[in-house]
């Protein structure tokens, strides 16, 4: 538990928006459920079917530490549903909003940072449910992961709450917790032998656990086992993207959304080891073989802090030729999934939100921004590039435009990767809609699209702003994922009619007001990234 304290009841009925409500809106208790864990449990809001904190997996503590996912022992009594279970415990990794000023302060409603998180925990694996009904519906179902790269984050984020796109949609929304950083991915195999050949893929491994839950038991919440979408943002669009390439993995999904998170390689195995080994000597553990022992006793927090003073490389999934036998798109898409359809993506100024704290932001130099393009590859092209694009943009939010390029180059190598297998489609978009909020310096930040899709604007004013074009954005990106989700194909009748991608025409559906559709935006930066131009 770390040791943080607890909120008490006082300030959680003052910050919930139950306290508002009259005895006639209160919640109301669901009908239980009886899943493969057992009878569960939640409450009825605004007439969605909420169920929180359902346990997919069985505690990956003890001996089951750096383990694969176990099936949970069924509970014979009923099960409360109706509070989030724990997230896995965090480890920092960068800036994740803007820790100063009056917007960061503000983002935290959003996104809690890690400090936050109040009840991480080793004992993690849970999913959370939001569903129109628990009948018969055969509803597609949208499974999504939860941001942070592969070291923080939660499927509890108020972002991601699922009510509003299930109720818009007729569909079951599915958030998902799993082990991140040292306990998912911490790489033993060849420290300490078969036993741990999938140590450095497990928190990969408890996505499929989840994705095989809901395989097993969406039906009963009114969901389509045979209609899932797998969805994620960030990091969680490269867990989409590696779940792609994953055996175990194979039919548990039907179609996937990979947002403002390529995931085109992963960590060598001999670059993993190397990782493990910096964190074996912070636990002072010579010999990993005659102290297997230490390392499953080991305090979760001191395990947590080793990792985190070894400054070993991120933890990410690992190309262990078992879990996960090849880079997911790299060098081509992987044939497993070739009749998946993908939805991928990206924002325009997608690095702003991270470095709006730097001491620079807003006060860079055209001097500076010269330099800092002539120590980038090809950045005195691609800075020449984007003031042609970006006429108005200044200096400051010219250098965050060239490091956010990485974002939308890798979304189209892995879209033409994928488009090249000729088999399933690939639709690509780009939202260029600017936030106002703190006088738009943000523009199109990294997670805007987050709040826009999930079509939660009313709970993520300080991300998008309070006026009425947050509210349209929402409208026109929901109802496209949601149509996705449900037959592959994101038209919808709002929409410019919206092509598949490909190498000759890179159809590109810009999300903006009004939005339409291009092709090739922005080619000369891409053939530039290429090396062509």
């Amino acid at each position: 538990m770390n040791g943080k304290l607890k909120p008490t009841l006082l300030s959680l009925l003052l910050s919930s928006p139950m306290s508002f409500l009259s005895a006639a809106e209160m919640p109301i208790p669901t009908a239980v459920v009886d899943t493969t864990s057992g009878p569960v449990q939640g409450l009825v809001v605004d007439d969605i079917h909420t169920f929180k904190g359902l346990r997919y997996a069985a505690p990956p503590i003890g001996e089951l530490r750096f383990m694969p996912p176990q099936r949970p022992k069924k509970s014979t009594a009923r099960i409360d549903a109706t509070d989030f279970g724990a997230p896995c415990m965090q480890m920092a990794s960068g800036s994740t909003a803007v820790p100063t000023s009056d917007f960061g302060l503000q983002l935290k409603t959003v996104f809690p940072t890690p400090t936050e998180m109040k009840r991480d925990n080793e004992d993690c694996l849970f999913l959370n449910v939001w569903t129109p009904a628990t009948d018969k519906g055969k509803r597609p179902v949208m499974v999504w992961f939860h941001g942070g790269g592969y070291a923080y984050g939660s499927g509890a984020w108020p972002v991601y709450d699922g009510e509003n796109l299930a109720r818009r949609g007729d569909a079951v929304v599915v958030t998902v917790n799993h082990r991140l950083n040292v306990f998912g991915y911490l790489h033993l195999a060849e420290l300490l032998g078969e036993d741990y050949a999938s140590s450095g893929n497990v928190g990969m491994m408890d996505l499929v656990m989840s994705l095989q839950w809901v395989k097993d038991n969406i039906e009963r919440f009114g969901g389509d086992p045979n209609n899932v979408t797998i969805m994620g943002e960030s990091g969680g669009g490269s867990k989409v993207s590696h779940l792609l390439a994953m055996p175990s993995a194979d039919g548990l999904f039907h179609k996937a959304i990979i947002q403002s998170g390529p995931g085109l390689t992963s960590t060598p195995q001999e670059q993993a080891t190397a990782n493990a080994k910096k964190v074996l000597a912070q636990l002072d553990i010579e010999d990993a073989k005659k102290q297997r022992e230490k390392l499953q006793l080991i305090p979760a927090e001191d395990l947590l802090a080793a990792a985190a003073t070894a400054d070993a490389m991120r933890f990410g999934p690992v190309v262990d030729g078992k879990v996960l036998p090849r880079h997911p798109f790299t060098p081509d898409a992987p044939e497993q999934s070739a009749e998946i359809p993908i939805l991928i993506g990206t924002n325009k100024d997608e690095m702003t939100i991270f470095q709006a704290s730097e001491p620079w932001f807003g006060n860079f130099t055209e001097e500076q921004l010269i330099e800092y393009a002539a120590k980038v590859p090809k950045g005195k092209a691609l800075l020449s590039e984007l003031r042609r694009i970006y006429p108005d943009y200044s200096p400051t939010h010219l250098r965050s435009a060239i490091d956010s390029i990485r974002f939308t180059f890798g979304s189209q190598i892995l879209a033409e990767r994928k488009a090249a297998q000729k088999a399933a489609p690939v639709y690509m978009y780009f939202l260029t809609w600017e936030t106002p909020v703190s006088n738009g310096i943000f523009k199109s930040p990294h997670t805007l699209d987050m709040p826009l899709m999930f079509d939660n604007v009313e709970k993520s004013v300080a991300l998008v702003g309070t006026g009425l074009e947050a509210q349209e954005m929402a409208d026109l990106m929901s109802e496209a994922w949601i149509s996705f989700a449900r037959s592959g194909n994101p038209n919808t009748k709002d929409l410019p009619k919206w092509t598949p991608y490909s190498a000759d025409e890179r159809a590109t559906m810009i999300f903006d007001l009004p939005p339409k559709m291009v092709k090739d935006p922005n080619g000369a930066i891409r053939r530039i990234m290429m090396g062509g131009g």
